[in-house]
């Protein structure tokens, strides 16, 4: 056992030495003590842990001389980040013109390797605002070589929705429609939007042009340090259903899942929410929720979900135990949260975000051709900056 401590700089660098010798796969942060210790557990193998007290041998750091990053969402960050640059993909940015934040975004994202980008607008201005976007990629819809053939595009798209020849010629030049006719041409590979408008800008033009499944819908993601775990955890659907119907319930679920899964290499649990926990009350909702919870059990035998339930019975053992008998051991806990509508949906994740200071990345969107994801109004520059790289990661490996 290695022990530092409070306040030695050189205790660092011995704990990192000692971690470094060991031929370690995997590194878990197990939790942190009352007194701020944190309690770092290495793996020396896939299957099982070196054990303390004669079994276990751990490494203890005081807060004040952590080695890793003690705040798991940092870690997860640092994960997706790291994922992403190994993808080598390309994101385009509309917004980037009238938007500080995602310009300073943007700038990261190149800078450190995560993806590269395009951004939409005039590039004598842009450059004039910061001459380090002098030898990034700016493309202007009103000079752009491609611009008639993408006009000529969306026209062929949407003129049965009665868009005209002249329209499409004056909606290629919008730098949400832009941008998403160069995801469409394939000359990005996702984008992301929203800092500055409403999710209906960023995410109308990839309805009409890159829907895939005659379902898209969306999650949010949570992720910090709160009273019931350090793993992140998904809510949906927070941005686009606004009332689904059991199926449509059904297959929120089945995509935020499997996206969940994707992105955290965490097994999902899935909790069906309602007012309702197992028939406990009655009403349209209630079995609109239980029904999405069986269709979902029937399709997806490999994914534990339970519905309909209450939330403290979908995240609190206890709770499920008391509500649902002891042989409920398997209950609570559960990681991915299906709201019964868009109401719901995003009242609480802006409640458990604001309420719980957690970090919430979305609407992450799932069902188009391509990746498309829209920001908060509310995002900062971390917070564009570790959608981008959930984008990339959704992106599909060119054949």
């Amino acid at each position: 056992m290695v022990k530092i401590k409070n306040g030695n700089k050189e205790g660092t660098s011995a704990v990192a030495q000692t971690i470094s010798a060991l031929k370690h796969t995997d590194i878990y942060v197990a939790g942190d003590t009352t007194m701020g210790i944190s309690i770092i557990i290495m793996a020396i193998d896939k299957n099982f842990f070196i054990k303390l007290f004669d079994k276990l041998i751990i490494v203890i750091v005081l807060y004040e001389c952590i080695v890793l990053l003690r705040r798991g969402h940092m870690n997860f960050f640092k994960y997706l980040r790291k994922q992403a640059k190994q993808k080598h993909k390309t994101l385009v940015f509309p917004e980037v013109a009238f938007s500080d934040r995602v310009k300073k975004a943007v700038i990261y994202l190149k800078k450190h390797g995560i993806c590269d980008v395009i951004l939409i607008g005039d590039e004598s201005s842009l450059v004039m605002q910061n001459k380090v976007l002098k030898n990034y990629t700016i493309l202007n819809p009103k000079t752009f070589e491609k611009t008639n053939e993408m006009a000529q595009s969306l026209y062929e798209a949407r003129k049965d929705k009665g868009l005209t020849e002249d329209e499409a010629k004056e909606l290629i030049l919008d730098p949400f429609y832009f941008a998403t006719m160069l995801v469409k041409f394939g000359y990005a590979d996702g984008m992301v939007a929203g800092a500055e408008v409403p999710t209906a800008r960023t995410f109308k033009p990839a309805l009409q042009l890159l829907r895939g499944d005659d379902l898209v819908s969306s999650f949010m993601l949570m992720v910090g340090k709160n009273k019931l775990t350090d793993n992140p955890f998904a809510l949906a659907d927070c941005g686009l259903v606004v009332n689904p119907n059991s199926d449509e319930l059904c297959g929120i679920a089945e995509r935020t899942a499997k996206e969940y899964m994707k992105l955290t290499n965490h097994n999902a649990k899935v909790a069906f929410l309602s007012y309702s926990t197992s028939q406990s009350a009655k009403g349209e909702s209630v079995d609109k929720v239980r029904e999405a919870c069986l269709k979902f059990k029937e399709k997806n035998k490999d994914i534990f979900a339970q519905g309909e339930v209450q939330l403290d019975c979908a995240l609190l053992e206890h709770v499920a135990k008391l509500k649902l008998g002891e042989n409920a051991s398997y209950y609570g806990k559960n990681n991915v949260l299906i709201f019964p509508d868009l109401n719901s949906a995003n009242i609480c994740y802006k409640a458990i975000s604001y309420f719980g200071n957690l970090c919430a990345i979305g609407p992450i969107a799932v069902g188009f051709t391509k990746p498309v994801n829209d920001l908060s109004r509310g995002a900062t520059v971390e917070d564009i900056i570790n959608l981008s790289a959930i984008t990339v990661l959704q992106c599909k490996e060119k054949k």
